[in-house]
């Protein structure tokens, strides 16, 4: 069963069991899922409201990014689980001889790549998605910003939890420059991440509405 057809709770029983899967990859795209979530919720709150029709054109695209990332979170939730679940049945193979010895480690470099590669993917989006929290932010609807600074706080969870997942992995990709690159990719997107973060939480607290976006 896809993980996006469970309930909370039933998401939470498989993440609390003993399986390998659905594990933290899978939990950070989620949260990122909520993150998204807020984000739409926020600027609906906020369309078709005099107040801030100055902004209609950022809070509609709002609503159309954010729609369109909770749904690609929930399926990165899913790769995630898979991409494991491959690794974590390479690691059963047998090894009781060189051939044996030779596939389970083909086979467990494999996993392991396509292991760092969906998260990192979480990653970049969760970027993406902070940067559309940013520019609502001081732009719609002010009884609600406190939303949009959890929004980018569940973001930033989701972000960092993937970079982890990333980095976790790499050593067992058999490949530096692979993982040279890689790890230049995630510090890249955090830096990015954590800067958005901070400027959220920057217009949140300040509580004004700023200027509409330049076109």
């Amino acid at each position: 069963m896809a993980l996006r057809e469970l309930t909370v709770e039933q998401f939470g029983d498989h993440l609390a069991s003993a399986e390998p899967v659905p594990g933290g990859g899978s939990a950070s795209a989620v949260a990122a899922s909520l993150a998204a979530s807020l984000l739409v919720m926020v600027a609906r709150l906020s369309l078709d409201r005099p107040k801030y029709a100055a902004y209609q054109e950022t809070i509609q695209r709002a609503v159309t990014a954010g729609e369109a990332a909770r749904v690609r979170f929930l399926d990165l939730a899913d790769e995630d689980a898979a991409v494991y679940a491959g690794f974590a049945e390479a690691m059963k193979l047998p090894r009781d001889d060189e051939a044996q010895a030779a596939e389970r480690q083909s086979r467990m470099q494999a996993g392991a790549r396509g292991a760092a590669e969906v998260p990192a993917v979480i990653l970049r989006e969760t970027t993406r998605l902070v940067d559309e929290i940013h520019s609502l932010a001081g732009r719609s609807n002010l009884n609600a910003a406190s939303d949009l600074r959890v929004a980018s706080l569940l973001a930033e969870a989701a972000g960092k939890g993937a970079a982890a997942n990333v980095l976790v992995n790499l050593p067992m990709v058999g490949d530096d420059l692979f993982a040279g690159q890689m790890t230049a990719q995630v510090q890249r997107f955090l830096s990015e991440l954590e800067q958005g973060v901070r400027r959220v939480a920057e217009l949140v607290a300040g509580g004004e509405l700023r200027e509409p976006e330049r076109r």
